[in-house]
């Protein structure tokens, strides 16, 4: 019998805003629309239930100002909580 395959979910995701010059790019990229904007336009997350950890917006940020947490263990250099 195959094994049980986990999906990925995020437990937290950070957005360090002295970092972030509220481009976008982050909420424009996110295939699960787990991110939104303020009335400012920073990005903030509507739900983080929804969010598969797929780590786009992490790689497209120009800032380096957003930081996915995942739940389950996963391949070296993910952070996992």
């Amino acid at each position: 019998m195959p094994e049980t395959i986990k999906k990925r979910k995020a437990k937290a995701i950070e957005i360090y805003r002295k970092s972030c010059k509220a481009c976008g790019i982050c909420v424009a990229f996110c295939p699960m629309k787990s991110l939104g904007t303020d009335k400012l336009g920073y990005p903030v997350v509507v739900n983080l239930d929804s969010c598969s950890a797929c780590n786009i917006c992490v790689d497209r940020c120009p800032d380096l100002a957003i930081e996915v947490f995942k739940e389950t263990g996963g391949k070296d250099g993910e952070k996992n909580v």
